[in-house]
Protein backbone atom coordinates (compact mmCIF):
# COMPACT_ATOMS: atom_id res chain seq x y z
CA UNK A 1 0.00 0.00 0.00
CA UNK A 2 2.80 2.57 0.93
CA UNK A 3 4.38 2.03 -2.58
CA UNK A 4 1.46 3.39 -4.15
CA UNK A 5 2.48 6.44 -6.38
CA UNK A 6 1.15 9.43 -4.81
CA UNK A 7 -1.50 11.44 -6.34
CA UNK A 8 -0.84 14.37 -8.79
CA UNK A 9 -2.68 17.27 -9.58
CA UNK A 10 -2.67 15.44 -13.32
CA UNK A 11 -3.11 12.25 -11.77
CA UNK A 12 -6.88 13.56 -9.66
CA UNK A 13 -8.25 15.66 -12.66
CA UNK A 14 -9.34 12.53 -14.36
CA UNK A 15 -11.04 11.48 -11.28
CA UNK A 16 -12.32 14.61 -10.27
CA UNK A 17 -13.65 15.08 -13.86
CA UNK A 18 -15.50 11.69 -13.84
CA UNK A 19 -16.98 11.90 -10.81
CA UNK A 20 -18.32 15.84 -11.70
CA UNK A 21 -20.04 13.68 -14.84
CA UNK A 22 -21.72 11.51 -12.32
CA UNK A 23 -23.20 13.64 -10.33
CA UNK A 24 -24.50 15.53 -13.25
CA UNK A 25 -25.96 12.57 -14.65
CA UNK A 26 -27.51 12.01 -11.16
CA UNK A 27 -28.99 15.54 -11.27
CA UNK A 28 -30.05 15.13 -15.39
CA UNK A 29 -31.49 11.94 -14.17
CA UNK A 30 -33.82 13.18 -11.51
CA UNK A 31 -34.64 15.99 -13.53
CA UNK A 32 -35.99 13.83 -16.01
CA UNK A 33 -37.68 11.25 -13.60
CA UNK A 34 -39.68 14.21 -12.02
CA UNK A 35 -40.89 15.12 -15.70
CA UNK A 36 -41.47 11.58 -17.00
CA UNK A 37 -42.98 10.59 -13.41
CA UNK A 38 -44.43 13.58 -12.24
CA UNK A 39 -47.60 11.03 -10.85
CA UNK A 40 -45.55 8.44 -9.33
CA UNK A 41 -42.82 10.12 -7.30
CA UNK A 42 -43.12 7.65 -4.86
CA UNK A 43 -41.84 5.64 -6.60
CA UNK A 44 -38.69 7.43 -7.06
CA UNK A 45 -38.34 8.54 -3.86
CA UNK A 46 -38.27 4.68 -2.99
CA UNK A 47 -35.78 4.32 -5.30
CA UNK A 48 -33.78 6.61 -3.36
CA UNK A 49 -33.92 5.22 -0.20
CA UNK A 50 -33.15 1.28 -1.79
CA UNK A 51 -30.05 3.16 -3.86
CA UNK A 52 -28.66 4.21 -0.57
CA UNK A 53 -29.41 0.72 0.65
CA UNK A 54 -27.52 -0.55 -2.11
CA UNK A 55 -24.53 2.02 -1.81
CA UNK A 56 -23.88 0.86 1.73
CA UNK A 57 -23.92 -2.91 1.11
CA UNK A 58 -21.04 -1.65 -1.97
CA UNK A 59 -18.97 -0.27 1.14
CA UNK A 60 -18.53 -3.49 2.97
CA UNK A 61 -19.07 -6.08 -0.39
CA UNK A 62 -17.53 -4.43 -2.92
CA UNK A 63 -14.88 -2.09 -1.10
CA UNK A 64 -14.46 -4.15 1.98
CA UNK A 65 -14.71 -7.68 1.06
CA UNK A 66 -17.58 -8.75 3.69
CA UNK A 67 -20.14 -11.16 2.29
CA UNK A 68 -23.15 -10.64 3.80
CA UNK A 69 -26.97 -10.90 3.11
CA UNK A 70 -28.58 -9.11 6.20
CA UNK A 71 -27.62 -5.18 4.68
CA UNK A 72 -31.24 -4.82 5.86
CA UNK A 73 -31.18 -5.05 9.57
CA UNK A 74 -29.09 -1.25 9.02
CA UNK A 75 -31.29 -0.03 6.67
CA UNK A 76 -34.61 -1.28 8.91
CA UNK A 77 -33.18 -0.08 12.04
CA UNK A 78 -32.55 3.51 10.34
CA UNK A 79 -36.15 3.58 9.42
CA UNK A 80 -37.27 2.55 13.15
CA UNK A 81 -35.11 4.68 14.68
CA UNK A 82 -36.22 7.59 12.73
CA UNK A 83 -40.08 6.65 12.61
CA UNK A 84 -39.75 5.66 16.87
CA UNK A 85 -38.23 9.48 17.04
CA UNK A 86 -41.58 11.08 14.82
CA UNK A 87 -44.40 8.59 16.51
CA UNK A 88 -42.97 8.47 20.54
CA UNK A 89 -40.59 11.34 21.28
CA UNK A 90 -42.50 13.97 18.95
CA UNK A 91 -39.20 15.25 16.77
CA UNK A 92 -41.14 15.87 13.94
CA UNK A 93 -38.30 17.78 11.86
CA UNK A 94 -37.36 15.96 8.89
CA UNK A 95 -33.42 16.86 9.21
CA UNK A 96 -33.39 15.49 12.91
CA UNK A 97 -35.55 12.44 11.68
CA UNK A 98 -32.63 11.74 9.51
CA UNK A 99 -29.83 12.10 11.47
CA UNK A 100 -31.51 9.57 14.24
CA UNK A 101 -31.95 7.27 10.97
CA UNK A 102 -28.13 7.85 10.89
CA UNK A 103 -27.51 7.28 14.20
CA UNK A 104 -30.12 4.13 13.91
CA UNK A 105 -28.05 2.70 11.31
CA UNK A 106 -24.58 3.05 12.77
CA UNK A 107 -25.59 1.13 15.47
CA UNK A 108 -26.61 -1.87 14.11
CA UNK A 109 -23.99 -1.65 11.90
CA UNK A 110 -21.55 -1.82 15.05
CA UNK A 111 -23.35 -4.56 16.47
CA UNK A 112 -23.45 -6.66 12.78
CA UNK A 113 -19.85 -5.76 11.96
CA UNK A 114 -18.74 -7.03 15.48
CA UNK A 115 -20.57 -9.92 14.77
CA UNK A 116 -19.98 -11.34 11.40
CA UNK A 117 -16.39 -10.14 11.55
CA UNK A 118 -15.98 -13.18 13.79
CA UNK A 119 -15.99 -15.40 10.57
CA UNK A 120 -14.73 -15.71 7.09
CA UNK A 121 -16.10 -16.57 4.00
CA UNK A 122 -19.04 -18.31 4.04
CA UNK A 123 -19.86 -18.31 7.70
CA UNK A 124 -20.74 -14.48 7.31
CA UNK A 125 -23.22 -15.23 5.07
CA UNK A 126 -24.98 -17.27 7.82
CA UNK A 127 -24.38 -15.23 10.69
CA UNK A 128 -25.57 -11.99 8.06
CA UNK A 129 -28.80 -14.52 7.48
CA UNK A 130 -29.35 -14.94 11.41
CA UNK A 131 -28.66 -11.60 12.57
CA UNK A 132 -31.34 -10.42 9.83
CA UNK A 133 -33.72 -12.90 11.07
CA UNK A 134 -33.08 -11.77 14.70
CA UNK A 135 -33.26 -8.09 13.82
CA UNK A 136 -37.11 -8.77 12.16
CA UNK A 137 -38.28 -10.84 15.36
CA UNK A 138 -36.91 -8.12 17.92
CA UNK A 139 -38.72 -5.21 15.96
CA UNK A 140 -41.73 -7.85 15.41
CA UNK A 141 -41.49 -8.47 19.50
CA UNK A 142 -41.32 -5.04 20.20
CA UNK A 143 -44.82 -4.32 19.36
CA UNK A 144 -45.26 -1.08 21.55
CA UNK A 145 -42.75 0.73 20.31
CA UNK A 146 -42.42 -0.67 16.41
CA UNK A 147 -46.22 -1.55 15.72
CA UNK A 148 -45.43 -5.26 15.21
CA UNK A 149 -46.38 -6.98 12.35
CA UNK A 150 -49.32 -3.49 11.84
CA UNK A 151 -46.00 -1.07 10.84
CA UNK A 152 -45.65 1.79 12.92
CA UNK A 153 -47.60 4.49 12.21
CA UNK A 154 -48.36 8.20 13.46
CA UNK A 155 -44.85 9.33 12.22
CA UNK A 156 -45.56 13.21 11.06
CA UNK A 157 -43.12 15.51 9.78
CA UNK A 158 -42.87 19.32 9.65
CA UNK A 159 -42.13 21.21 6.08
CA UNK A 160 -38.82 20.73 5.49
CA UNK A 161 -36.99 24.02 6.09
CA UNK A 162 -39.99 25.42 7.88
CA UNK A 163 -41.33 26.13 4.15
CA UNK A 164 -41.70 22.91 1.61
CA UNK A 165 -44.86 20.86 3.43
CA UNK A 166 -44.51 17.05 2.63
CA UNK A 167 -47.57 17.07 -0.05
CA UNK A 168 -49.64 13.95 -1.24
CA UNK A 169 -47.85 13.79 -4.54
CA UNK A 170 -44.64 13.89 -3.09
CA UNK A 171 -42.55 16.19 -4.44
CA UNK A 172 -40.97 17.33 -1.35
CA UNK A 173 -40.04 13.68 -0.29
CA UNK A 174 -38.72 13.36 -3.84
CA UNK A 175 -36.58 16.13 -4.01
CA UNK A 176 -35.64 16.10 -0.27
CA UNK A 177 -34.37 12.40 -1.07
CA UNK A 178 -32.32 13.29 -4.27
CA UNK A 179 -30.20 16.10 -2.43
CA UNK A 180 -29.43 13.34 0.74
CA UNK A 181 -28.64 10.94 -2.45
CA UNK A 182 -25.85 13.73 -3.78
CA UNK A 183 -24.38 14.74 -0.40
CA UNK A 184 -24.22 10.69 0.07
CA UNK A 185 -22.74 10.71 -2.91
CA UNK A 186 -20.66 13.35 -2.37
CA UNK A 187 -18.39 12.14 1.04
CA UNK A 188 -18.69 8.35 -0.41
CA UNK A 189 -16.33 9.90 -2.94
CA UNK A 190 -14.46 10.99 -0.74
CA UNK A 191 -14.27 7.49 1.70
CA UNK A 192 -13.49 5.28 -0.84
CA UNK A 193 -10.58 7.53 -2.49
CA UNK A 194 -9.12 8.51 1.10
CA UNK A 195 -6.17 6.61 2.65
CA UNK A 196 -8.99 4.68 4.72
CA UNK A 197 -10.94 3.95 1.30
CA UNK A 198 -7.82 2.26 0.14
CA UNK A 199 -6.89 0.38 3.39
CA UNK A 200 -10.20 -1.39 3.07
CA UNK A 201 -9.82 -2.27 -0.94
CA UNK A 202 -6.37 -3.66 -0.07
CA UNK A 203 -8.19 -5.60 2.56
CA UNK A 204 -10.27 -7.11 0.54
CA UNK A 205 -7.37 -8.01 -1.39
CA UNK A 206 -4.89 -9.46 0.36
CA UNK A 207 -5.46 -9.00 4.36
CA UNK A 208 -2.66 -10.76 5.30
CA UNK A 209 -0.26 -8.61 3.91
CA UNK A 210 -2.25 -5.36 5.57
CA UNK A 211 -2.37 -7.14 9.08
CA UNK A 212 1.99 -7.55 8.41
CA UNK A 213 1.78 -3.64 7.46
CA UNK A 214 1.08 -3.40 10.91
CA UNK A 215 -2.79 -2.03 10.34
CA UNK A 216 -5.76 -4.33 12.04
CA UNK A 217 -8.40 -5.43 9.15
CA UNK A 218 -10.69 -6.14 11.69
CA UNK A 219 -11.08 -2.64 13.01
CA UNK A 220 -11.03 -1.20 9.86
CA UNK A 221 -13.88 -3.10 8.69
CA UNK A 222 -15.59 -2.48 11.98
CA UNK A 223 -15.24 1.58 11.08
CA UNK A 224 -16.87 0.73 7.71
CA UNK A 225 -19.81 -1.20 8.63
CA UNK A 226 -20.73 1.16 10.88
CA UNK A 227 -20.42 4.23 7.37
CA UNK A 228 -22.21 1.60 5.67
CA UNK A 229 -25.19 1.51 8.70
CA UNK A 230 -25.10 5.24 8.53
CA UNK A 231 -25.75 5.08 4.63
CA UNK A 232 -27.94 3.12 4.91
CA UNK A 233 -29.73 4.63 7.73
CA UNK A 234 -29.96 8.10 5.84
CA UNK A 235 -32.12 5.28 3.10
CA UNK A 236 -34.46 4.24 6.07
CA UNK A 237 -35.16 7.49 7.55
CA UNK A 238 -35.96 8.64 4.38
CA UNK A 239 -38.43 5.54 3.30
CA UNK A 240 -39.98 6.09 6.95
CA UNK A 241 -40.04 10.16 6.28
CA UNK A 242 -41.65 9.58 2.92
CA UNK A 243 -44.22 7.07 3.89
CA UNK A 244 -45.11 7.92 7.59
CA UNK A 245 -45.33 4.36 7.74
CA UNK A 246 -42.65 1.48 8.68
CA UNK A 247 -43.29 -2.34 8.58
CA UNK A 248 -41.41 -5.46 8.97
CA UNK A 249 -40.39 -5.67 5.50
CA UNK A 250 -37.84 -2.90 5.64
CA UNK A 251 -35.91 -5.96 7.81
CA UNK A 252 -36.93 -8.46 5.68
CA UNK A 253 -34.43 -11.19 4.20
CA UNK A 254 -35.89 -10.23 1.02
CA UNK A 255 -34.51 -7.12 0.89
CA UNK A 256 -31.37 -8.03 1.85
CA UNK A 257 -31.15 -10.51 -1.00
CA UNK A 258 -32.73 -8.18 -3.61
CA UNK A 259 -30.35 -5.10 -2.80
CA UNK A 260 -27.31 -7.68 -3.12
CA UNK A 261 -28.91 -8.74 -6.32
CA UNK A 262 -28.72 -5.26 -7.41
CA UNK A 263 -25.55 -4.57 -6.44
CA UNK A 264 -24.39 -7.28 -8.87
CA UNK A 265 -26.47 -5.97 -11.91
CA UNK A 266 -24.56 -2.52 -11.48
CA UNK A 267 -21.51 -3.65 -10.32
CA UNK A 268 -19.70 -3.84 -7.34
CA UNK A 269 -16.87 -1.98 -6.03
CA UNK A 270 -18.32 0.71 -7.95
CA UNK A 271 -20.79 3.55 -6.65
CA UNK A 272 -22.61 4.56 -9.63
CA UNK A 273 -22.63 1.04 -10.51
CA UNK A 274 -24.94 0.55 -7.42
CA UNK A 275 -27.42 3.41 -8.43
CA UNK A 276 -27.38 2.33 -11.85
CA UNK A 277 -28.06 -1.21 -11.03
CA UNK A 278 -30.65 -0.18 -8.65
CA UNK A 279 -32.52 1.90 -10.86
CA UNK A 280 -32.79 -0.58 -13.66
CA UNK A 281 -33.48 -3.47 -11.22
CA UNK A 282 -36.62 -1.79 -10.07
CA UNK A 283 -37.99 -0.03 -12.67
CA UNK A 284 -38.20 -2.86 -14.68
CA UNK A 285 -39.68 -5.06 -11.70
CA UNK A 286 -42.30 -1.92 -11.73
CA UNK A 287 -43.00 -2.11 -15.72
CA UNK A 288 -43.06 -5.99 -16.03
CA UNK A 289 -45.23 -6.27 -12.83
CA UNK A 290 -47.57 -3.96 -14.28
CA UNK A 291 -47.44 -5.48 -17.79
CA UNK A 292 -47.71 -9.21 -16.93
CA UNK A 293 -48.69 -9.53 -13.17
CA UNK A 294 -48.66 -13.55 -13.70
CA UNK A 295 -44.78 -13.72 -15.20
CA UNK A 296 -43.08 -11.18 -13.95
CA UNK A 297 -40.93 -13.09 -12.09
CA UNK A 298 -40.10 -14.94 -14.73
CA UNK A 299 -38.58 -11.89 -16.92
CA UNK A 300 -36.77 -10.80 -14.15
CA UNK A 301 -35.18 -13.97 -13.85
CA UNK A 302 -33.95 -13.66 -17.32
CA UNK A 303 -32.38 -10.52 -17.46
CA UNK A 304 -30.39 -11.44 -14.09
CA UNK A 305 -29.58 -14.56 -16.03
CA UNK A 306 -28.42 -12.42 -19.08
CA UNK A 307 -26.70 -9.40 -17.34
CA UNK A 308 -24.65 -11.98 -15.41
CA UNK A 309 -23.82 -14.68 -18.21
CA UNK A 310 -22.66 -11.56 -20.78
CA UNK A 311 -22.28 -8.54 -18.29
CA UNK A 312 -20.00 -10.31 -15.45
CA UNK A 313 -19.11 -6.95 -14.26
CA UNK A 314 -22.26 -5.79 -13.83
CA UNK A 315 -23.95 -3.14 -16.53
CA UNK A 316 -22.03 0.27 -15.59
CA UNK A 317 -18.95 -2.23 -15.11
CA UNK A 318 -18.73 -3.95 -18.33
CA UNK A 319 -19.74 -0.16 -19.64
CA UNK A 320 -17.04 1.45 -17.73
CA UNK A 321 -14.77 -1.53 -18.69
CA UNK A 322 -15.40 -1.08 -22.99
CA UNK A 323 -14.93 2.47 -22.52
CA UNK A 324 -11.85 2.25 -20.93
CA UNK A 325 -10.38 -0.25 -24.09
CA UNK A 326 -11.90 1.85 -26.66
CA UNK A 327 -9.23 4.57 -25.16
CA UNK A 328 -6.53 2.60 -24.89
CA UNK A 329 -7.07 1.05 -28.66
CA UNK A 330 -7.58 4.94 -29.43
Amino acid sequence: MNDRPLETPARRSPALGRDLIGLAAIIVAAGLGYLIFPDNLALLTRIIGIALLVLSLDLVTGYGGIATLGQAALFGSGAYAAGIASAHFGITNPLLMTLCGIAGGMFAGLICGFIILRAHGLPQLVLSIALIYLFHEVANKASGWTGGSDGLSGISTDALFGVFEFDLWGRTAYFFGVGLLLMVMVLLRLLVRSPFGMLCRGIKEDPIRIAAMGASPKVALIKMYVISGAVAGVGGALNAISTQVVGLDSLSFTQSAEALVMLVLGGTGSLFGALVGTVVFMLFEDYVSAANPFHWLTMVGALLILVVLFAPKGIYGTAAAYLSRRKEVR
